[in-house]
């Protein structure tokens, strides 16, 4: 009894794995919002995010993450970015230091400027850990797109993340 409960246990989290592995998100193609949230990390992020206002399919950009010693003048150098977009159009959020403070980061952009939609960019690796802490904190009722940057993960980071994944879903059943 015991070593079929396990057998299945090992089977469960072998195909979870393989899924989570081989189906990463995608990239997501003109879909309009009313914002996007681009976390930092990896990279491809801010740049798609960036791109997104660029093309007009959202009004608005805040990029979740930024190291405090990062300046307005910095960042808009560094990313070729208008001074007058960096002023109307982008947030640049220093409050977040990981995924789940990423997530609140996001949510209180969110309800400051009653979005509905939101773009959350990030690696593909990475979207659906991100896009579950968002979902757990974000408004009711919005929306949330999400728009993987393609990596060439390692095992060892889909690995990771995976179990990443699988802790968060379990503290969230547990009560967080």
């Amino acid at each position: 009894m015991i070593r079929r409960l396990v057998s299945s246990l090992a089977l469960v989290w072998v195909l979870g794995f393989l899924w989570f592995a081989i189906w990463l998100p995608q990239p997501v193609g003109d879909v309009r919002t009313d914002g996007v949230v681009a976390l930092t990390g990896a990279g491809g992020r801010i740049e798609r995010g960036i791109a997104v206002l660029d093309r007009h399919l959202a009004p608005r950009l805040l990029v979740s993450g930024v190291d405090r010693e990062v300046r307005p003048r910095e960042f808009a150098a560094e990313y070729g970015i208008d001074p007058e977009l960096l002023r109307c159009c982008i947030t640049l959020g220093y409050e977040s230091v990981d995924t789940r403070s990423n997530a609140r980061e996001a949510a209180r952009w969110i309800a400051r400027y009653r979005i509905r939609s939101v773009r959350l960019v990030t690696s593909d690796w990475h979207m659906r850990r991100a896009a579950f802490d968002l979902a757990q904190v974000a408004p009711a009722g919005v929306t949330v797109v999400e728009d993987a940057v393609r990596t060439r993960p390692s095992f060892y980071a889909l690995f990771l993340e995976y179990h990443k994944l699988l802790a968060r879903m379990l503290q969230r059943a547990w009560g967080d």
